[in-house]
């Protein structure tokens, strides 16, 4: 019998975050693999089998739940957010890629999940409204060289750019580093948000400006999005301000 392994997103943290499609693969699994705290959001269910492990064992955990599945069992594997953003899709692709020959023939799914950067985006209008990226700033995986000149490189194109992994405790000073190579190409006045837990009971939503984004506490659970030089606030009196930035680019032709 053909195994399944289908890739899950669970949003950025409540239930009502879950699309019908990930709750249906969840509730059909046989076994649920997945990092410790991702895997306690998924409702624990008679007869199926969980298996928690550390963040820094996706490969490991991949294939691990890969072979499960080889043997014939139907098997999800849950990421926070979108598996397909710096999350477990691309692992279990990587696992596919180099493992045996029976992975490549699984039924293999992945079901996307809200990303933190669109969930952090929506709290306060529409700051990724045009052009945008997302970088990383952890370099477990590639050396901080890249990081640095991809910072730079998008800056200066003019995307808003979405920050994931700001901090940890190993790389305190990176969310730093990063403001100050944003600095030279950037306003100080360009707007920061900082979006902490969103979808969870403990969320906060932050709008500062970038000359005093080093000093916004920030940790693994924060997404921070950096404005482009169009990116726009919004003062509203007794309200939010609105972060937005325009569809049109003001350098173009009417």
């Amino acid at each position: 019998m053909s195994g399944r392994l289908t890739v899950v997103g669970l949003g950025p943290g409540d239930a009502r975050f879950v699309t019908p499609e990930a709750a249906g693969a969840l509730a059909a699994a046989d076994a649920v693999y997945g990092y410790g705290p991702y895997l306690d959001r998924v409702p624990v269910r008679p007869g199926q089998e969980r298996h928690a492990s550390d963040n820094r064992e996706e490969i490991a955990r991949a294939g691990a739940a890969l072979d499960h599945a080889a043997r014939g069992a139907s098997v999800a594997m849950v990421s926070g957010g979108d598996p397909g953003v710096f999350a477990m899709a691309s692992a279990v692709c990587e696992a596919v890629e180099h493992g045996p020959d029976d992975w490549r023939d699984l039924d293999l799914a992945v079901v996307p999940g809200i990303s933190a950067m669109l969930a952090v985006a929506a709290r306060v209008g529409a700051p990724l409204g045009h052009d945008f990226c997302a970088i990383s700033l952890s370099d477990n995986l590639k050396p901080w060289a890249v990081i640095a000149r991809r910072l730079a490189a998008a800056a200066e194109a003019g995307f808003v750019i979405a920050l994931y992994n700001p901090v940890s405790r190993a790389r305190p000073t990176q969310l730093g580093a990063a403001f100050e190579i944003l600095l030279g190409y950037l306003a100080d006045t360009t707007p920061v948000i900082f979006g902490r837990a969103v979808g969870r009971e403990d969320e906060t939503i932050s709008v500062v400006d970038l000359a005093r984004a080093a000093g916004t506490p920030a940790d693994m659970a924060t997404l921070v999005i950096v404005g482009s030089a169009a990116t726009r606030v919004v003062a509203r009196p007794s309200r939010p301000p609105l972060v937005y930035t325009p569809r049109s680019d003001p350098g173009s032709k009417a």
